[in-house]
């Protein structure tokens, strides 16, 4: 199936172009079971132009893939490489700050994570355009939060990073906040380890629990890294409130909404019936239930 790399736009041309003009030292090969996808085995070398048409591709593809499988893991990795280079130069902005640049870029990475898991090719919007507030928010809040009030430990500095990337992933996966013994099994650490970890972060400057734990809106609140579940509203008791909100939802959201918790479909068996991927629905999901959970913290 060679669909991913069909000249039908200019923007699947040019990222043929990339694939067969990058240097010679990035020699491209065909990955066992994605025929028509190219494996790019040194992607710094794809220049910028190029990186961005074969994201395109990449992304189109993405939502194609079921989260979890080889074909998806690979696609996703393979977009965290070509963009990179977003990462290094939003580091660069902060490069006489004392912090170690790799530990810099490393949090820049996670903004990076976050941008690639959240968007949708569909809305028309470049990927470095909606990447880069990500990133740099993801690397100013570590900034704000690496001011310690108590000493703590290098050790615990560094699991919180940790922590905070595999917690998003997490969350992105199971559909809600993972709970202490899931996050201590995905980092192969004992659940008495996380929580000193979890703890650690309080030696941060001071912030609510109920602060939100990013720049972005919509970001999980800091209580949730102890594994609160988010029950998606269930229990609501200002369904008057919701009302005009849903009303404003884009008719897709509404149907999502409907099967989720009016017919308890599952995500896949949404996807399913309206021919878009279980990842895709969890995203679409997420996003609509931070929006009217915005909304109701905001009228009351």
């Amino acid at each position: 199936m060679d669909v991913l790399l069909q000249a039908s736009t200019k923007n699947s041309a040019a990222a043929c172009d990339a694939v067969t003009e990058v240097a010679h030292d990035a020699v491209t090969e065909v990955v066992p079971g994605l025929e028509g996808l190219p494996e790019i085995k040194s992607p710094e070398l794809v220049g910028p132009e190029d990186a961005r048409a074969l994201s395109k591709v990449l992304f189109r593809r993405l939502t194609e893939l079921e989260e979890g499988t080889h074909a998806y893991a690979y696609v996703r990795n393979t977009l965290i490489e070509l963009n990179l280079a977003l990462v290094k130069f939003a580091a660069s902005r902060f490069r006489n700050r004392s912090e170690p640049m790799e530990d810099i870029v490393q949090v820049g990475t996670i903004g990076l994570i976050k941008a690639i898991d959240r968007f949708e090719l569909t809305r028309g919007v470049e990927f470095p355009t909606f990447a880069m507030p990500t990133i740099i928010g993801e690397i100013k809040r570590f900034f704000r939060d690496t001011s310690w009030s108590v000493r703590v430990p290098r050790r615990l500095q560094e699991l919180r990073l940790d922590l905070a990337k595999v917690t998003d992933e997490l969350s992105q996966k199971l559909d809600r906040s993972p709970t202490v013994a899931e996050l201590a099994e995905r980092l192969q650490l004992s659940e008495e380890e996380i929580i000193e970890g979890l703890t650690a972060s309080n030696a941060y400057t001071a912030s609510s629990l109920d602060a939100q734990a990013g720049d972005d809106e919509g970001e999980s609140a800091l209580a949730d890294r102890i594994g609160f579940e988010d029950q998606h509203l269930e229990g609501v008791e200002y369904w008057e409130t919701l009302k005009p909100m849903i009303a404003q939802l884009d008719e897709r959201d509404r149907r999502i909404l409907a099967m989720r918790f009016g017919a308890d479909m599952t995500q896949a068996q949404i996807g399913e019936e309206l021919g878009i991927s279980q990842m895709h629905v969890s995203r679409l999901l997420n996003r609509t239930l931070k929006r009217l959970r915005a909304g109701v913290f905001a009228e009351g």
